[in-house]
Order: structure tokens, then sequence, then C-alpha cells
């Protein structure tokens, strides 16, 4: 897990200093800093979503401006995606049953990721130090904590249970958002909108079961 940190942290750095020495820095090349509260929920094939759940974005994002009104859009962040829902025979707990008989469980997910999601933004001209944008891309997600509370018939069997065995390490999802840029002062700006990350790929090892999961983050962010 140290090695994938590194390994990120390095290769953003290197996009950095790669955008610095190259036709790209004609455009521009934009650092930032975001803190982006989420809205996660679980999507079971073989269950139900409860509810949402409240969760936590933060880290560094960069924009790389190939074109005066279109940009390369990255981040590295750690992004924590919540949820509930019921679904039957679940890994660990199905496995300490004697009985065969399918049995509902109800769930709730905390699910922590290095998120390194590639984007193009699209950007109006900017008009009195502010102009808008729209995102649309890949998000990669990189498992670091997964835990679980599971309840059976009224009855806890999983409190804050690590559940990092039986969750894959590789998520996948589609980005699309939208916001706008504000100016504060010289080359500092404020970044707020909206993106859905809808998960496209299952988040669990059990073959039996296919689980994805997604959310709503409202971004804020500053670049400088």
């Amino acid at each position: 897990m140290k090695r994938l940190v590194t390994l990120l942290i390095l290769s953003f750095t290197a996009i950095g200093a790669w955008a610095q020495y190259t036709p790209l820095n004609n455009y521009g090349f934009r650092l930032g800093l975001t803190a982006t509260p989420t809205i996660g929920w679980i999507k079971p094939e073989q269950g139900k979503t409860n509810s949402v759940a409240l969760g936590f974005s933060y880290g560094i994002m960069g924009d790389f401006n190939f074109a005066p009104n279109y940009s390369f859009a990255t981040a590295l962040t750690i992004t924590t995606i919540n949820g509930k829902s019921s679904e039957v025979n679940v890994s660990p707990y199905t496995a300490s049953q004697s009985s065969t008989d399918p049995v509902a469980y109800d769930l709730k997910y905390r699910l922590q990721y290095i998120e390194l999601p590639l984007t193009i933004k699209l950007k109006t001209i900017k008009e009195d130090g502010k102009r808008w944008y729209g995102q649309f891309g890949l998000s990669n997600s990189f498992m670091i904590g997964a835990k679980q509370d599971a309840v059976r018939n009224n009855t806890t069997v999983g409190d804050n249970l690590n559940i990092s065995d039986y969750t894959k390490f590789y998520r996948a999802g589609l980005v699309i958002g939208g916001g706008g840029e504000f100016d504060v002062s010289g080359n500092t700006s404020i970044m707020a909108g909206l993106t859905f990350n809808n998960g496209f790929t299952n988040i669990v090892t059990d073959k039996n079961r296919n689980v994805k999961n997604h959310y709503l983050a409202l971004n804020f962010g500053f670049f400088f």
C-alpha cells in the first residue's frame, strides 16, 4: 500500500513537472486543494438500497490546459464512499450459518479509496472573473480500507468488521459533472460544482454477488 501511495504521488509530481516544461504551459497548469462532502449509496444486484450515507473526499487537484477552453483534469484524493443495503447470503457471515436457506442482512458499508480521476473539462470564456465548466471522464479508485456493520434478524453479527478481504482492490467509475470557477485575487480562484461518480465495477470478491457503489460530490476547492 505504501508503494502504491508513493507511486501515485510521484506520478502526479512528474505530470506537473512535465506540464511546466512543455508547450502545455502556454495555456497554463494549475494546482489546487480540494475538500468535498460526498453522498454515497450501495446498489446490490441481489438486494436493495436502503439509504444514502455521508462521506468525505480531500486531496490535491490539477488542470492541464491543452487549449484555451479545454483541460485535462485529474486529482489525487482520499475518498470515503458509505452506504446502506439489504442483501442475501453475505460473506463472511453466511459461512458461519449451518442452514442453506437464504438469509437476509442489513449492511452498512464504509469504504475508503485512493482516487485518481482522469477527466476532460470543457470551459466557457472567462467573464467578470468567472467561468463555467462541464466535466466527463473515468474514475480510478484503489481500496485502502473497508469496514462494515451487519444485522441479521435484529441481531448484530458484524460491528465495524474489517471486510478488506471481501472487497475488491480496484474500483472504476464514470464521472460527469459541472460547476464554476471564480477569481479571488491574482492566480487564486475558488472552484465549486457537483459531480456524479457512477461505479460500474463489482466491489465485492464474492462471485455469487454483484454490488456497486455510487456517490454525488459537492465539489469545493482552491486553485493557486
